[in-house]
């Protein structure tokens, strides 16, 4: 869970989440929504690949990648437990 939270820290990271919630993308078409380097997009997309928020599949030459909703319903169960009953 600390890689979450790690990987949703990061306004771009969030940024990239948001985009990705309407559509898989490439890393080409992610990082044409950046004003940075495509480096530091794959960077960004690698931690949250290690976070388990999104999942990728190659295809040909290029990689796809999707939002992975599993770890963010954990993510909520997990701090829904913290909710006090009135």
């Amino acid at each position: 869970m600390q890689l979450v939270f790690k990987a949703l820290n990061d306004v771009t990271r969030r940024a990239i989440l948001e985009l990705l919630k309407d559509r898989d993308m490439t890393a080409g078409d992610i990082a044409d929504q950046f004003n940075m380097t495509k480096p530091s997009i794959s960077h960004h997309l690698d931690l949250l690949k290690q976070a388990g928020l999104v999942e990728s599949i190659k295809e040909g030459q290029y990689i796809h990648y999707s939002i992975n909703t599993t770890v963010m319903d954990e993510m909520l169960k997990w701090m829904m437990q913290f909710k006090r009953k009135k």
